[in-house]
């Protein structure tokens, strides 16, 4: 039993021909696959557990720490977070938790255990150096729909449903859900989505601003290449350096923010892609930022 049972909505996903570079992470495990486009620098971290509808097990969450961590240090542009057979992730591993406590674990050991494990993967992925975009098909619920809005961006099929429901299976809100989620909809607004567990379609999502952008079945795939192609053309060091201020924003005043930003924009000014920006703007003619 996953933290999403009673929800609907399961809608296959795309492929993509371009050339790749894959990484099975979790020392062979297949339960996440990392593909790392060589050509654009695009990242695609994917859940691959379709049998739980890829609810964050142990594998799982170990596998996306596993990803991000192969990521560190390269010239990555963009990552995207998905999952396989069209479902983004049906939250937390129920079962693990009384798997768990029939080996032998106390309920207080097993509780701090899963709950940690799953949490260090949404944890991992919102403070990731790279633009983090999820691709929502399927259901995102409970811990799923936490990994989803952990992103920087979330883009969203209309058949797609998110949730909070943590409610549905008994239990308090766990793996970010009280840090991220009033930031996004606020406190009274978080607090409804929780007490009621409701089930968003794509547009409620949309207009609460958990999501971005919804698109159609037809064009989403489409649609979403195009928006991940935007930001991995983009000058990386520029929009890295730039989620790494808005994130530090958060926690600074107005005075200190405008320091910190002047300070990061001094090393941005010496870039290759401030200069091809400079001369593409003088030219009048649209700019091709190599990432440097």
């Amino acid at each position: 039993m996953t933290e999403g049972d009673d929800s609907d909505g399961d809608p296959n996903a795309g492929g993509d021909d371009a050339p790749k570079s894959a990484i099975v992470t979790d020392g062979g495990s297949d339960a996440v696959v990392l593909d790392r486009d060589e050509q654009t620098g695009v990242a695609t971290i994917t859940l691959n557990n379709p049998s739980l509808r890829n609810a964050l097990t142990a594998d799982v969450a170990d596998g996306i720490v596993d990803a991000l961590d192969e990521l560190e240090g390269t010239d990555t542009r963009c990552v995207v977070v998905t999952g396989s057979e069209g479902s983004f992730s049906a939250g937390g591993d129920v079962n693990a938790m009384m798997e768990l406590q029939s080996g032998g674990w106390t309920l207080d050991d097993t509780v701090r255990h899963i709950i940690q494990n799953t949490g260090r993967c949404v944890q991992r992925l919102a403070e990731c150096e790279f633009p983090t975009v999820a691709k929502i098909e399927g259901v995102a619920v409970g811990a799923g729909a936490n990994l989803a809005i952990a992103c920087d961006v979330q883009l969203m099929s209309e058949e797609a449903r998110m949730g909070f429901g943590f409610r549905q299976v008994g239990l308090a809100v766990d793996s970010g859900t009280s840090y991220l989620l009033p930031r996004i909809v606020g406190d009274n607004v978080a607090k409804e989505l929780v007490f009621t567990g409701e089930l968003l379609d794509a547009e409620r999502a949309l207009e609460l601003g958990l999501v971005n952008h919804v698109y159609d079945e037809e064009r989403f795939e489409e649609e979403f290449a195009a928006f991940v192609e935007k930001i991995a053309s983009g000058p990386t060091v520029a929009l890295r350096t730039s989620k790494r201020l808005l994130d530090q924003g958060w926690e600074l005043s107005l005075q200190s923010a405008i320091a910190n930003e002047a300070g990061a924009q001094s090393a941005v000014f010496e870039t290759a892609d401030h200069t091809e920006g400079v001369e593409s703007f003088m030219g009048k003619r649209s700019p091709e930022f190599r990432g440097e």
